[in-house]
């Protein structure tokens, strides 16, 4: 009988470690730090040795673990094959065969926006839906697609790469991917600043963002005490990304879209900018999709880690 499952999410910095029952109960959960260094060869032997170690703490019977779920920042294929992996220092590495290895516990891998997606359908945002994409406002725009409660991985691991669809050619430098004019460039927490700076340039429009550091923060918090230059920005916001998830819709067709990293936490006021837009463009039955924020934070990864291996 399976009692028990692990869930880890490798960060640049940091590896988020947790323990579960099978229902989903979170048991424990620890960081250990990231060693990248030697080409991020430590990593998955650190990971397979705080497991052991948790193991022996709590005096869990083998037996019982249903197994060790692992995402990861970059794509990663249905067989647990990881091509590259920029922030960890990695070139190819078959994760789930050496992690099976290294810890004689049946492994599953996955993408970590996908993972992430995966448990905000499980116990998050979209709880109780079973059609599920996640989008991630952070430094950069990440996103998860759930169909049917299973990750859509794609070909080449991309599947649910969101923060890469083309949504306009006005910016003026290249995307980390190499593209030019992504979602990312004006969604993200970045893309936001550089919609603000690049408004606050145009003219000698009064703002209280002209007196101070210019965040996606402290644009949210202008456009809640109703600064027009700040809502303009949050227009220009909100109509790439509701464009953008109107062109997802058509093609995924979601009950839920979920909207976490550290953006959302401006809270409903950010999805009212989303909607407005994503209403306006969906295809007819898309349009009452509906919307919610993400509500597991940094813990999103190891609960989807943890469903991915149940």
């Amino acid at each position: 009988m399976k009692e028990y499952c692990f869930g880890i999410d490798v960060g640049g910095t940091t590896i988020k470690c947790g323990l579960f029952d099978v229902k989903g109960t979170i048991l424990d959960k620890w960081e250990i730090p990231t060693r990248t260094e030697n080409n991020g060869s430590y990593i998955l032997p650190d990971v397979a040795d705080t497991i052991a170690d948790k193991i022996r703490e709590k005096d869990l019977d083998r037996d019982e673990i249903a197994g060790v779920g692992i995402g990861i920042p970059g794509p990663v294929n249905d067989e647990g094959e990881v091509p590259a992996a920029v922030n960890l220092h990695w070139g190819y590495v078959h994760v789930v065969a050496q992690m099976e290895r290294l810890t004689g516990l049946h492994v599953k891998a996955g993408n970590d926006a996908n993972v992430a997606a995966l448990g905000e359908m499980w116990k998050g945002g979209g709880a109780g839906y079973h059609n599920v994409v996640l989008i991630t406002l952070g430094t950069g725009v990440g996103g998860g697609v759930i169909h049917n409660e299973h990750i859509i991985t794609g070909s080449h691991g991309a599947g649910g790469e969101i923060g890469h669809i083309h949504v306009t050619d006005s910016v003026d430098a290249d995307c980390n991917c190499g593209n030019r004019g992504c979602l990312e460039q004006v969604a993200s927490a970045t893309g936001i600043t550089y919609l603000a700076n690049r408004r606050l340039a145009k003219d000698a429009a009064p703002s209280v963002l002209r007196d101070q550091e210019v965040s996606a923060k402290s644009v949210f918090d202008a456009v809640k005490a109703n600064d027009p230059v700040a809502m303009e920005v949050a227009e220009e916001f909100g109509k790439y990304l509701g464009t953008a998830l109107a062109c997802v819709a058509g093609v995924t067709d979601p009950e839920i879209f979920v909207i976490g990293g550290g953006v959302s936490k401006a809270g409903p006021v950010l999805l009212d900018y989303v909607q407005k837009y994503y209403k306006q463009y969906a295809f007819l039955p898309c349009k009452e999709t509906l919307f919610a924020l993400a509500e597991l934070g940094n813990d999103a990864g190891i609960y989807g880690a943890a469903k991915l291996v149940l």
